[in-house]
């Protein structure tokens, strides 16, 4: 057995060595060109992984058929080329067989994945320019990725700068999982070649997954540099890095769901208080009639007491001011709230950020008024020999609610509008490749 195996190994390398020996031997014997070794490799495959161009020309006159036969990983001395990056050896073995270009690989790869998952830029270049490699540019393997894909998650920064410039690959190209090259952008690791990567794929019209509409998951019709391409779901890729694009997604609609579900609940409890203060207002409501004349006017009260009616409010008649103040504020959080519980349960068609963004203003606002509102009945119920004491307090709680409020508020305006400036620069971009396209 031992002997079987190595005389394969012994003939492929007395064939490696000098060109005119491996002539003289094929000359003799030519079947020697396809022996095989225990890997299932030729003498072509070793010369070709060896970037040996004047054996690979011996080999290629004495068999080229043996362009054809594939090793034990199912691998041509084409794709071997290919990996090494031996360009000229690849130029023959193409010339030789054109077709040995394209066969199959394990996994359903194709020779472009194995240049750039090998990072050979010159081969990639050479097999889309002289093999007609354009019909398979957007080619998928087994688990979905295109060759974009791979150059984005390996930060190929010259690789992506010559698919995007120089080919027509889908550059929105949506993989099994919902995932496009901008979103494998945004998960990877952070690196210093991520604002150039992310400005080339800007530029030609690249997406994110949430940004492409229904539409184009449907049908599969996707940009790409200069053109539009149609896509079927099996042109769908799964995220690299380990990442499932499905399920980040779907954590962030669960975010949302229960930002949704927690401004509801707070907002319930709002509108019950609030509600609940304006039929009980602070010091309650009077009991009972101030003594009235036959004639219906109220009878002339004593000093001591003040005329009223059963069922109004106490603080109404003894300190009309407060009791404005605190309609004004309670009335403010309760309309505040019942907005927010109506805008939640109308199910509008919109941004569903912008959209919680929008009720999480108002529930500031809708707070705010119900703070005002407790201040407002604390000072009214509190004796005039402690309101001195009690001022001071309210003094201090205001000024740090409104710092709160201010810095909450900063925050919201500052993502609004770095969100409004990405919006206006997609949009730029979008009509400038729309204008070059036309």
């Amino acid at each position: 057995m031992e002997e079987e195996i190595k005389e394969p190994i012994s003939v492929n390398h007395a064939l490696l060595g000098h060109a005119d020996f491996a002539k003289e031997i094929l000359l003799q014997k030519p079947e020697l060109a396809a022996e095989l070794d225990y890997r299932r490799s030729s003498p072509l495959h070793l010369a070709a992984a060896k970037g040996y161009i004047e054996i690979v020309k011996e080999l290629l006159f004495v068999n080229p058929e043996m362009c054809l036969a594939c090793d034990r990983d199912g691998r041509n001395p084409v794709h071997l080329a290919a990996m090494r990056g031996h360009v000229h050896v690849l130029k023959e073995l193409v010339q030789a067989k054109p077709h040995a270009t394209w066969a199959a690989l394990p996994r359903g790869e194709t020779i472009l994945h194995l240049c750039v998952k090998h990072n050979q830029l010159e081969a990639l270049k050479l097999l889309v320019e002289t093999a007609d490699a354009h019909e398979i540019m957007s080619a998928k393997d087994d688990n979905g990725f295109t060759i974009l894909h791979l150059a984005v998650a390996d930060k190929q920064l010259e690789t992506i700068n010559y698919l995007l410039s120089s080919t027509s690959i889908e550059v929105n190209a949506v993989n099994l999982n919902g995932c496009t090259a901008s979103d494998i952008l945004a998960q990877s690791r952070r690196d210093v070649q991520d604002m150039e990567i992310s400005e080339l794929l800007r530029h030609v019209g690249a997406a994110k997954a949430k940004n492409i509409s229904f539409s184009a998951y449907e049908f599969g019709s996707s940009r790409t540099r200069g053109m539009s391409s149609d896509a079927d779901d099996q042109n769908r890729v799964p995220c690299p890095i380990g990442k499932n694009c499905n399920e980040f997604n779907k954590k962030k609609d669960d975010w949302l769901d229960k930002q949704q579900s927690a401004l509801m609940v707070v907002a319930s409890l709002i509108a019950t208080m609030a509600f609940q203060a304006g039929v009980s207002p602070p010091g309650d409501v009077w009991g009972d009639n101030s003594k009235y004349d036959p004639e219906g006017s109220p009878a002339p009260a004593p000093s001591s007491e003040t005329p009223h009616t059963a069922g109004l409010s106490i603080m109404a008649d003894n300190n009309p001011d407060a009791h404005t103040s605190f309609l004004v504020t309670n009335t403010i959080s309760f309309l505040a709230s019942l907005s927010i519980i109506l805008l939640l349960i109308s199910g509008l068609p919109i941004n569903r950020r912008l959209f919680v963004w929008i009720l999480m203003v108002i529930m500031w606002i809708a707070v705010t008024a119900m703070t005002l509102t407790y201040l407002v009945s604390i000072t009214a119920l509190t004796p005039n020999h402690e309101l001195d004491h009690l001022s001071c307090m309210i003094t201090v709680v205001a000024y740090a609610w409104t710092c709160l409020v201010a810095l909450l508020l900063v925050d919201l305006i500052l993502k609004m509008i770095k969100k409004l400036i990405k919006w206006r620069g997609r949009s730029s971009s979008m009509i400038i490749n729309g204008t070059t396209t036309i």
